[in-house]
């Protein structure tokens, strides 16, 4: 092994002394990355919204969350509950109950999440103004790019009818 490299898999920083903290390594075997790609996702950011209050049961969560699937919410369930953010509870009853509720791992995730939703609630109008900006640029642009292709066209086509 070459001196300075991790015997770790999931070990993702530099080993130069430039190394910037605040980035992450882009490898797929990166664990940072991994725990980014789960946590932000919009079906854990739900799912952890909702558990903030009170421990939920499955078919509550489905009620509650619009457009998931009960495959992918049992998926995303799973894997929160893998990474320590969710407690699932398993009742001794006929049916089974399960109640899911947020670790306090996942309680200090969620104070996060609720800053990123108050950014996005104080941002949103500029957002919808950045995007409206964009779409009209991006249109006028499309208009443009076909208008030089079309006379692209006219011309070539001028050309071959001279030709013939």
């Amino acid at each position: 092994m070459e001196d300075g490299t991790s015997r770790s898999l999931g070990y993702c920083r530099d080993t130069d002394a430039d190394y910037d903290v605040l980035q992450w390594d882009t490898r797929e075997d990166c664990e940072v990355r991994q725990i980014l790609d789960r946590v932000a996702d919009k079906w854990s950011l739900l799912v952890i919204a909702l558990l903030d209050r009170r421990s939920l049961r499955f078919t509550e969560l489905r009620r509650m969350i619009d457009g998931i699937s009960q495959r992918m919410l049992a998926r995303t369930l799973r894997h929160l509950e893998r990474d320590g953010l969710v407690s699932r509870t398993v009742h001794p009853t006929v049916p089974p109950r399960v109640d899911y509720e947020l670790t306090a791992l996942g309680a200090t995730l969620h104070e996060t999440i609720r800053t990123l939703v108050t950014w996005t609630e104080t941002h949103q109008n500029e957002i919808a103004a950045a995007r409206a900006a964009y779409d009209k640029r991006a249109a006028a642009e499309q208009a443009q790019a076909e208008r030089e292709a079309a006379q692209r066209d006219a011309i070539a086509r001028e050309v071959l009818a001279g030709r013939r």
